[in-house]
């Protein structure tokens, strides 16, 4: 912009910056409707100029951010010269700058209040007279801000939004491409409603979209009240010297470390369908405080849903950037300017339509980021970490007793453990209540392929007394699937009265009845895992309500010979089993 700002006001407005982000945070998290929004906080806010650099963020879900340049860049082509103030944008589809379909992205655009003078904040003496802004300036747009935000559902062939039988981007849900959905301020009622009738849970969904929308609107207001108090050149010329200062704090910290060309390589076990071994491969070339990220040698793309868009790999690469720098570094645009990332069309990383990405977000995210990581663990050892357990992710569909009100609830409780780094070893999961650790060697044994998996009957107070719908990516066709002890979690989101210790002795008498080795597994684990026979308080709850019926949806779909479980294959899980029969049994006292 041409203006010099004082270290002081350039400092004040990064910090304001910040605290923007961060409340509109506040604000999405206290008006949404889903679990997945309210309690997991799988949703990101962030303030971008109309150019796509990232100004400020919030520190919700890297994954998120790293990849809104290019939906703004998708935007900008859609729309051109026309955002006006009122508007509002939507986004989902990862071919259009986006990262997966679950990821809603609302954007509203901040103009330049009208009437504004450009004066610098008043200070103890009095300031000149200013120049008023030139009319035709009142409708400089100078902003967007953003929330992202990830859907309980989004349409598509199964619930939740995570299709493991997907082999085309149209059976994981609704694609929006770049779209106005308020005009001028007036709401175009028909494509909401056209939208939410493609949902399963459309009252929701017009309920977390407010919310998303009432938080972009929260920064919305409060840029224009910094542009209203700083005057619009000297807060976007503290903008720039924020971007500036971000750079240059990323480039001392590369600089230190040692130059030379790096190879790293992480694999997933297959994409559920026909491919194996499927790796990513990350060269990285360090030369001063340049990196070159080369990621042309990857897997070509596969059939399953485990493809990357290429906005959630380059967001991935910064990810893995940022895990190293400063934590104190912003990050922000600037950031990222020492990093040029190359990759090929057509692999697991940037895959070509319509190859179904919706897991792209945690794999293979994670394993862009771990073979970027890995690299780089030569040129910057005491800044590396060792690659984190695979993620398991689950979706659960049913009906609560209590209102007969459809619901979804995404479980984030199949975390595994992290690798070790220079500050400390790594760990198999999280710690139990006594704050011991389990022993890792229990969970190293376990098998490769094994995927690991836990149900907790009092996560959601109707959780026995729903069908549940399991979805995961890596359950083989054999069901090589093992129960695993997992550690008690200390944040539980039941409103169910812990069962007695006699109440809890029965349970596991009743479920060491049975002959299966699930079974058995279940009373070797903690409490977590162990069959919860409590129920909420003051309420009578009836057998009825309290059997559990589990359907499995294994990602393998084999067209060959053997036997497979498709998506929608039904099977009773002796560990859901078990607690069902138990509970039942509780129940009837």
């Amino acid at each position: 912009m041409g203006e010099r700002v004082d270290p002081i006001t350039v400092s004040v407005i990064q910090h304001r910056l910040h605290a923007i982000v961060e409340e509109m945070g506040e604000a999405m998290l206290r008006t949404s409707y889903s679990q997945i929004l309210n309690s997991s906080r799988d949703f990101s806010t962030a303030i971008c100029d109309p150019d796509g650099r990232l100004i400020a963020q919030a520190e919700h879900v890297p994954i998120h951010v790293g990849a809104l340049p290019w939906a703004v860049h998708s935007l900008r082509k859609f729309f051109g010269d026309g955002v006006r103030p009122g508007d509002v944008y939507l986004l989902n589809d990862p071919y259009h700058g986006n990262n997966h379909l679950p990821d809603l992205t609302a954007f509203v655009p901040v103009f330049l209040p009208v009437g504004r003078t450009d004066a610098q904040r008043p200070e103890a003496v009095e300031a000149p007279q200013a120049e008023r802004v030139p009319a035709e300036m009142n409708n400089r747009f100078v902003f967007w801000s953003i929330n992202r935000s990830h859907q309980s559902d989004i349409g598509g062939a199964t619930h939740g939004g995570y299709n493991p039988g997907a082999t085309e981007i149209w059976q994981e849900g609704l694609r929006i491409t770049p779209l106005k959905l308020y005009d001028g301020g007036v709401l175009r009622e028909d494509l909401l409603h056209m939208i939410a009738t493609n949902l399963r849970h459309p009252r929701d969904f017009r309920g977390d979209l407010a919310a998303m929308i009432g938080s972009a609107r929260v920064g919305e207001r409060r840029v224009m009240a910094l542009l209203d108090e700083y005057g619009v050149e000297t807060t976007l010329a503290g903008v720039d010297a924020v971007l500036d200062g971000a750079e240059r704090q990323t480039r001392a910290c590369i600089a230190t470390w040692k130059d030379g060309v790096y190879r790293g390589e992480a694999v997933l076990d297959d994409d559920g369908h026909r491919y194996r071994d499927v790796y990513v491969r990350a060269t990285v070339t360090k030369k001063g405080s340049d990196l070159t990220v080369d990621l042309s040698d990857s897997h070509p793309q596969v059939v399953g849903f485990v493809n990357s868009s290429y906005a959630n790999m380059r967001a991935a690469v910064a990810m893995a950037l940022a895990y190293l720098i400063d934590p104190h570094t912003p990050k922000n645009d600037g950031t990222f300017r020492p990093i040029r990332v190359i990759a090929r069309e057509g692999t697991v990383v940037w895959a070509n339509p319509p190859a179904p990405v919706t897991l792209c977000t945690n794999h293979c995210a994670q394993e862009i980021g771990e073979a970027v990581i890995k690299a780089l663990a030569g040129a910057c050892p005491d800044r590396a970490m060792a690659g984190w357990g695979r993620r398991f992710r689950i979706a659960i569909q049913g009906r609560d007793p209590r209102s007969g009100r459809p619901f979804i609830w995404h479980m984030f409780h199949a975390r595994p453990g992290g690798g070790a780094s220079s500050a400390g070893d790594g760990w198999p999961s999280e710690a139990p209540a006594g704050g011991k650790r389990e022993d890792s060697s229990a969970l190293s044994r376990s098998a490769r392929n094994v995927s690991v998996f836990s149900i907790d009957s009092a996560v959601h107070p109707p959780m026995c007394g729903v069908m549940m719908r399991l979805s995961w990516a890596r359950a083989k066709a054999t069901s090589r699937l093992r129960v695993m002890p997992v550690a008690r979690s200390s944040h539980r989101t039941s409103t169910a009265a812990p069962a007695s210790r006699p109440e809890r002795r029965a349970c596991s008498s009743a479920a060491s009845s049975t002959s299966s080795p699930r079974a058995e597994l279940i009373n070797q684990a903690p409490g977590f895992m162990r069959p919860n026979c409590s129920r909420p308080k003051n309420r009578r709850v009836s057998a009825e309500r309290l059997t559990c019926r589990v359907t499995v949806s294994a990602s393998r779909s084999n067209s060959g010979s053997g036997t497979s479980l498709t998506p929608g294959s039904t099977d009773r899980a002796s560990t859901c089993g078990s607690a069902a029969k138990t509970c039942a049994s509780k129940a009837r006292r």
